[in-house]
């Protein structure tokens, strides 16, 4: 069985410590690692931008897209919209809820992710009641029913753990408290919102299954809980309720804000911070391949500093296989100090097998983006 190295090896002028104090005619480093951000890794120092880019050709490209602009994905039931970045074991979609959900929904290939991106609704589902809002996340485990009752227009991003289920990230030397208290989960109620839904009437629940919808009809509402226990339910954390992982010295990697993980992939939420302060410490991402792992930034809220010209609801994929990292402009804002708090929100989904792109998801897509690392010609 192959073995890696493992001590640090060393060649030319380099860095004691990564992410920091760079050779003085380096002012750019490339890391290169295996297993997302958890495995081994070599850092480079190079003399130009890894992404300086002044031509591309072939399907291997960074993608933008505006997911405010998917047509199909106004809909009355969560199965209706289309896949829109997907493989095996995840699905990504998103989702417009204007009206109540006349039936109720049920998905049997896996545990569902709601976040929350616009509006607020009441949900009701087998554990009971739960008033949700934007910048949630909704943890809803396989084959749980639900629907939602909009207070205002919803849009939802949807993430499926496709035969497999939601847990929390292991914390190690931080211990369990850290990023967020488990105290910090809610659940749902059996209140008296949840009572007032109890029916006689008939109701119906659509049920996926291996992508296909069947339509189960009760002549009552199966949402008639009177009490639950157990260690398995539906679960809410707001990104307000996070607190990142911060260090003043060291520019911490995505890994450090993981929210939730299943076998195949990750959940990582990105929130304000303050930025590194020490003189020497990187202070935007660093440029790194992650050549195991193709990552999807969906932009949520606030001002995206390690990128140009993106708005709340757009989407960048960077497939595995090349090197990516913070725009020319933030870069050169990150080395002149000039920010010291960072003021975005972002979904951070990392998959350690290829996704394949909706034909919605590439309606929406500028194919530009890949120009925006582009090294300007010479005058």
């Amino acid at each position: 069985m192959r073995k890696w190295a493992s001590f640090p090896i060393k060649e030319g002028d380099v860095s004691r410590q990564a992410h920091a104090d760079f050779p003085e005619q380096a002012i750019y480093e490339r890391e290169i690692g295996r297993s997302g951000f958890f495995g081994p890794a070599t850092h480079f120092h190079h003399t130009h931008a890894p992404t300086g880019w002044s031509d591309w050709q072939g399907p291997l490209r960074p993608h933008l897209f505006n997911f405010n602009e998917i047509g199909r994905d106004k809909a009355q039931s969560p199965w209706a919209v289309p896949d829109l970045l997907f493989n095996s074991h995840c699905k990504m979609r998103t989702w417009r809820l204007t009206d109540s959900m006349s039936k109720l929904a049920r998905n049997a290939d896996g545990d569902e992710l709601l976040f929350i991106h616009e509006g607020s609704a009441e949900l009701y589902c087998d554990y009971g009641h739960l008033s949700v809002r934007d910048g949630d996340y909704i943890v809803i485990p396989r084959s749980t029913m639900w629907r939602l009752v909009p207070n205002e227009p919803m849009f939802i991003l949807l993430i499926e753990a496709t035969n497999d289920s939601y847990q929390l990230p292991e914390k190690g030397l931080v211990g369990n408290h850290a990023i967020f208290d488990p105290a910090m989960l809610d659940t749902p109620k059996i209140n008296d919102d949840f009572k007032a839904q109890y029916s006689e009437d008939s109701w119906q629940v659509e049920v996926k299954r291996h992508g296909q919808v069947s339509v189960i009809t009760y002549p009552y509402n199966p949402l008639d809980a009177i009490g639950w226990h157990g260690d398995l339910a539906v679960m809410r954390i707001n990104w307000r309720d996070i607190r990142p992982l911060m260090s003043h010295r060291y520019h911490l990697p995505p890994s450090a804000h993981t929210t939730f993980v299943a076998q195949r992939f990750v959940v990582c939420t990105f929130v304000p911070r303050p930025i590194e302060s020490d003189p020497g410490a990187l202070k935007v991402p660093f440029y790194h391949n992650n050549d195991d792992y193709d990552e999807v930034l969906f932009y949520h809220a606030g001002d995206f500093f390690s990128r140009d010209n993106i708005e709340k609801g757009m989407v960048t994929f960077h497939p595995a296989g090349f090197t990516h990292g913070p725009h020319p402009k933030a870069f050169a804002a990150g080395r002149e100090y000039k920010k010291k708090f960072t003021d975005e929100v972002a979904v951070m989904l990392d998959t350690r097998d290829a996704l394949e792109m909706g034909e919605a998801a590439l309606a929406t897509e500028n194919p530009e983006y890949v120009n925006s690392w582009k090294t300007k010609p010479q005058v």
